[in-house]
């Protein structure tokens, strides 16, 4: 099975990316393979920023987001909501990419679950 999580909301501040990630997570611990892919969009690329502090006990998106970052699970980014929050490749964890709508379009067309949060 293929399923795409499409994350919009801030990293930190509501649980929505959090709860997505938590069940992409639950959902490859029950099939291993299934292949995910997250798309980050709007304000939800800031979660794949490299280097995120997190006080203590508080749950940290970048450590969450690498489990997805390889093998047959991928990680892609909104490339204009990156340039409309200034953040570039660079700023970016190991595994993230930059993507497109088009490349957007093409995972959903593919996909046989798609999860919106």
């Amino acid at each position: 099975m293929k399923a795409l999580f499409i994350l919009n909301e801030p990293p930190y501040g509501t649980e929505r990316i959090y709860n997505g990630l938590r069940l992409a997570h639950a959902l490859a611990k029950k099939d291993p393979a299934c292949s995910i892919t997250v798309f980050l969009m709007a304000d939800a690329v800031g979660g794949a920023r490299k280097g995120q502090k997190t006080p203590e006990g508080y749950y940290n998106l970048e450590r969450m987001l690498k489990r997805f970052a390889s093998g047959t699970h991928r990680v892609l980014l909104c490339g204009a909501c990156m340039d409309a929050r200034g953040l570039t490749e660079d700023d970016l964890m190991d595994g993230a990419r930059r993507s497109s709508m088009d490349e957007l379009a093409a995972e959903t067309l593919a996909a046989d679950k798609v999860l919106v949060f």
